[in-house]
């Protein structure tokens, strides 16, 4: 049936010859090409990973700054306006404090004209009266 000949041998060698040659030429660069860009690939998302973790954790440090300047804002606006509230009361209230002082002294002014007028209308009507007096007991005395 089988011939056992040297063809079967040359075949046998052949053919590990051949397997040996794409071995070489083709199926080793195919596996380095393939090894190459798994590793690619693996480092490029292992460092993608890395980039989106250092992102996030500085967007969660830029929301925490964030929040913190709005609240100091907040209190320095509160600050301020309390400030401002003190600050008008007490100018309302030194504003009204000159006026009622202004006022007072318009009053006495007022009352030491008034009695000024008074005195003079007092000397005048004595005066008058005295006139009154003369004419009439000047005439009573006439008669």
């Amino acid at each position: 049936m089988f011939d056992f000949d040297a063809t079967l041998p040359l075949m046998a060698l052949q053919f590990l010859l051949l397997a040996a040659l794409l071995n070489a030429i083709f199926y080793k660069p195919m596996t380095k090409v393939l090894d190459d860009r798994d590793n690619y690939v693996r480092t490029n998302n292992l460092d993608a990973r890395e980039r989106l973790a250092k992102a996030e954790t500085l967007a969660k440090e830029y929301e925490q700054q964030l929040s913190s300047a709005r609240k100091q804002s907040q209190l320095t606006i509160e600050t301020a306006q309390n400030e401002a509230k003190k600050i008008t009361a007490e100018k309302i209230a030194q504003a009204q404090q000159e006026a009622q002082a202004q006022r007072e002294q318009a009053a006495k002014e007022i009352e030491q004209q008034k009695q000024a007028a008074m005195a003079t209308l007092e000397g005048q009507v004595d005066a008058l009266s005295n006139q009154i007096l003369e004419k009439l007991l000047g005439s009573a005395l006439a008669k």
